[in-house]
């Protein structure tokens, strides 16, 4: 972590990510793509998401999140890289026929290490295999939901699953958020953490880095009239005021409303559901 001196106020607590370690500041040119700014805009261009809009021009990486097509051919980690479309690191790998890849790069991977995709692989930072396979205990992330689909589960910043156990054809895995889920025993996953443990103990400092991020600025509702925002009105500084809780814009509830489907056909997947963390009074 980064920490800078308080030469003016918005330095004064601004910390941010050390890429001492990263070794590439220019990605592979074939494994890059135009990516489009939509600002928060739909097809009709309106805006379908608020605070958005602006920020640095972006190119997208393309992050091999399946690796079953490259099964049996070892890689060689050619570099550790930034990667501005989230919030870990990537790593370009050198594959022994000449292909070049990149995949989300785990904590403790370096330059040089060599890194497969098996049915059965070792037990190595990187490696790529069946959650069949892997031991109880072992951290695991960019894991499948489906068979052949890629990696959908456990992809940001310091994240990992574990594997609790397997039996009846599914691996019991307890997930960051202390969810206990269901996933097929067939899916594959990759071994390890994820980089950049320290992305969630970033200080901003100012506002100009967040609009450097596309994020524009966001106005509270209790600061707004009453025609314009539910919380709106009163004088002076007003509590909420409203019988079933706060509510948006829109005057949907806001506040502890539970949005998953009753009938969701995953459902019977999720062991234990994700405890909710006590509001610090």
């Amino acid at each position: 972590m980064k920490r800078y001196k308080p030469t003016t106020p918005g330095r004064r607590g601004m910390t941010s990510v050390d890429f001492s370690g990263l070794t590439k500041t220019k990605p592979a040119k074939k494994l890059t793509k135009k990516l489009v700014q939509k600002a928060g805009r739909g097809y009709r261009g309106r805006i379908t998401v608020r605070h958005r809009g602006g920020g640095h021009k972006r190119k997208y990486r393309l992050i091999d999140f399946k690796r079953f097509d490259r099964i049996d051919i070892p890689a060689k980690v050619a570099s550790i890289e930034y990667d501005p479309n989230r919030s870990s690191f990537i790593a370009l790998l050198n594959y022994v026929d000449g292909v070049k890849r990149y995949i989300l790069a785990p904590e403790g991977l370096k330059v040089g290490h060599q890194v497969i995709c098996q049915e059965k692989a070792p037990l190595k930072t990187g490696n790529r295999m069946a959650l069949k396979n892997l031991s109880v205990g072992t951290q695991v992330y960019n894991v499948e939901l489906l068979p052949r689909k890629g990696g959908q589960l456990v992809r940001s910043a310091g994240g990992s699953a574990q594997v609790m156990a397997n039996e009846g054809g599914y691996t019991h895995l307890k997930l960051s958020s202390s969810e206990v889920r269901m996933v097929k025993d067939t899916c594959l996953a990759s071994i390890g953490q994820l980089s950049n443990l320290e992305h969630n103990t970033v200080v901003i400092g100012k506002a100009g880095r967040n609009r450097w991020m596309g994020r524009r600025p966001t106005v509270r509702g209790s600061a707004m009239n009453p025609v314009d925002h539910p919380h709106g009105g009163g004088e002076n500084r007003q509590s909420i005021g409203l019988r079933k809780g706060p509510k948006t814009p829109w005057g949907k509830l806001a506040y502890g409303v539970k949005t998953r489907k009753k009938k969701k056909a995953s459902n019977k997947l999720i062991i234990k559901r994700r405890i909710k963390k006590k509001k610090k009074r």
